[in-house]
């Protein structure tokens, strides 16, 4: 006679029993990519111990075993998405230019791939794993290069700095233009900017004689194109550096 009792139905006058989840084992990776996942879609103000413990089925109590706090989360997220970020397997001297543009370029579009992520970047100094894989690699590509530690170890705080700042900006900018559909969003944040251009072009000339003139260069290029001519500017200012 068959007597396993979970292939039998429930008879209607029996409270079922509940069903209990089988929940992957708590641990330090378990947190840090549950606090990415709610970074991605909905940013970080709404980041929080609690709000992580929910997602997972546990008290907050439970997390503090692995992370020690909200800050220390924070700098784990962060350091997990520049482990996204591909560096130049070695320094080429004769290249050290196009390698700096490329990891700018490349931190540049992990950032915008994870929200507002780029923020925790900011007034501080990332000490994880791949933030010192990634200086690492951008000191040693500028010394190779010929460029003195010093300019390039200050080159790296303002690179940063400059990259970080910028994918924030953008995500800024999305926050307040949204819509419905992503062509929505896109609409609304091209009907901010012909906003702009039609209320420079309404300003008195006699006083704004260069902005009424040039409206049009003014608002020109899209935040990509902006962001590739600060690099460039960035890195020419320092090669001409080099070069003296």
């Amino acid at each position: 006679m068959d007597t396993d009792a979970d292939s039998l139905p429930i008879p209607p006058w029996r409270t079922p029993r509940k069903q209990v989840s089988r929940r992957e084992p708590l641990s330090q990776d378990v947190i840090v990519d549950t606090g990415l996942r709610i970074v991605d879609a909905e940013g970080l103000d709404a980041l929080s111990m609690r709000r992580v413990a929910q997602v997972l089925g546990t008290g907050p109590a439970s997390l503090y075993a692995h992370v020690a706090n909200k800050e220390e989360l924070l700098a784990l997220i962060y350091d997990r998405v520049l482990g996204e970020i591909e560096l130049p397997e070695r320094p080429d001297p004769e290249r050290w230019v196009d390698q700096m543009r490329a990891i700018a370029l490349a931190s540049y579009e992990v950032f915008r791939a994870h929200k507002d992520v780029a923020k925790v970047g900011l007034a501080a100094v990332p000490t994880g794993p791949n933030a010192l894989r990634i200086a690492e690699a951008q000191f040693s590509i500028m010394i190779a290069g010929g460029v003195p530690p010093r300019l390039a170890g200050w080159m790296m705080d303002r690179l940063g700095l400059y990259v970080a700042a910028d994918a924030y900006e953008g995500t800024l900018y999305q926050g307040r233009h949204t819509g419905d559909t992503p062509q929505e969003a896109a609409e609304n944040f091209r009907a901010y900017f012909q906003g702009i251009a039609d209320y420079y072009r309404s300003l008195p000339r006699d006083r704004f004689p260069a902005i009424v003139d040039h409206v049009d260069d003014l608002i020109s290029g899209d935040g990509e194109v902006r962001f590739r001519f600060g690099l460039d500017l960035l890195l020419a200012g320092l090669e001409a550096m080099v070069r003296r």
